[in-house]
């Protein structure tokens, strides 16, 4: 089983962000941390006693800025993850950063003492004008220096989160400042780089001022010349593309994010985290109170719905097709008793013809071509889905 725990506090939220998390502010802030650890602890304590001591593979602290709490708060809470659940002596364990918090005296230290053993960085840019544009509180150097001092401090698998296809790379411009960026970032050593394309999500300032002109997207074409010649460098240099948005150094592959994408089952805890355990899937409140509320009635997946076969299929499409490695079809057939090649054809003959996807080894995956235009070709399955 994969652990997920969902730090949901903010010291203040980027203009592209759409997740739940709390503004973390004063004495107020210090009380919501108090409220949320006592009531995650009990959480971990009620799945620990319904599992029966379930074996635990990964845990990842997500957020909002799980580098927010001290470290030992996070010992604390791994603590109690090894006294309810068998979590394993070889198990990954991540936790997502921001480059200032990570600059606190001692607090890279004291985070490797914790077990933490993976440390995911959110540089998403390593220019200071576009990180201001984005809303983020760290400054380009200030990155740099965080994985020095992550380094420093033994951590042995460092990933960082870089964003393309952001507002001001047009004009022509766009693959070289994004070959720019990542030349920077392979400078800096990382394990793992995760290059994630920008989505504007409704309501965010980010998306508002795209809607009236202030700032203006690359285009289309831009977009892709930025993915597909970024990738290509990132393989020039060592880091294996094995998901859509993911290159690790061998072996450096994020086991968890893996554990989602092959179908695993996971135990989301925290507001607005998500958990898929035994064909069932709910979801957390993400409002704090609200999530307290459930966890203290003892039924937190009340509200759990069973997972149909055709939810099943269309989800083992979406996140098969995300891998490198793509779709086993041995696994389509185990669930439908059917021929995927056979029940496609139509669709996958013209996607092969033009370079977009491939079969292999006993596996239908999208080419890097294909990743591109992803989210097109999976709606073409799913309307034929049988």
């Amino acid at each position: 089983m994969l652990l997920y725990i969902h730090v949901p506090f903010c010291r203040r939220r980027c203009r592209y962000c759409a997740f739940a998390s709390l503004p973390l502010e004063g004495a107020a802030g210090h009380r919501e941390i108090s409220a949320y650890l006592a009531t995650l602890l009990g959480e971990m304590t009620l799945w620990g006693e319904r599992l029966g001591r379930a074996r635990v593979e990964t845990l990842f602290f997500g957020g909002g800025t799980p580098s927010l709490l001290p470290p030992e708060a996070l010992a604390g809470i791994l603590e109690r993850a090894r006294s309810v659940f068998a979590l394993e002596a070889a198990a990954e364990i991540t936790l997502e950063a921001n480059p200032e918090s990570a600059l606190a005296p001692g607090w890279l230290y004291g985070l490797r003492k914790t077990g933490v053993n993976r440390l995911s960085l959110g540089v998403q840019s390593l220019e200071d004008d576009v990180l201001r544009m984005l809303g983020r509180a760290h400054s380009a150097r200030e990155a740099a220096q965080a994985c020095d001092l992550a380094r420093d401090a033994g951590i042995a698998n460092l990933s960082l989160d870089f964003m393309w296809g952001l507002p001001g790379q047009g004009s022509g411009q766009s693959q070289m400042q994004w070959l720019r960026q990542l030349r920077q970032a392979v400078a800096l050593q990382p394990d793992h780089i995760s290059a994630y394309g920008l989505t504007l999500e409704e309501g965010t300032p980010l998306a508002e001022a795209c809607a009236d002109g202030r700032l203006t997207l690359p285009l289309e074409r831009e977009q892709a010349s930025q993915y597909l010649a970024g990738a290509d460098f990132l393989e020039s240099q060592g880091f294996m593309q094995y998901e859509i948005s993911n290159f690790a150094r061998m072996g450096f592959a994020c086991r968890h994010n893996l554990g989602y994408w092959e179908g695993r089952e996971y135990l989301g805890l925290g507001p607005s985290a998500t958990s898929t355990l035994a064909g069932r899937r709910w979801t957390n409140p993400a409002d704090p109170a609200a999530w307290r509320k459930a966890v203290r009635s003892g039924s937190p997946d009340a509200g759990a719905e069973e997972l149909d076969l055709p939810t099943r299929l269309r989800e083992l499409l979406l996140l098969r097709l995300r891998l490198n490695k793509g779709l086993r079809l041995q696994e389509w057939k185990a669930l439908t008793g059917r021929s995927f090649l056979k029940d496609y054809a139509s669709l996958i003959f013209p996607l092969q013809q033009n370079g977009l996807a491939a079969t292999r080894r006993g596996a239908f995956r999208l080419t890097r071509s294909g990743m591109l235009v992803s989210d097109t070709i999976l709606a073409h399955f799913f309307a034929r889905l049988k």
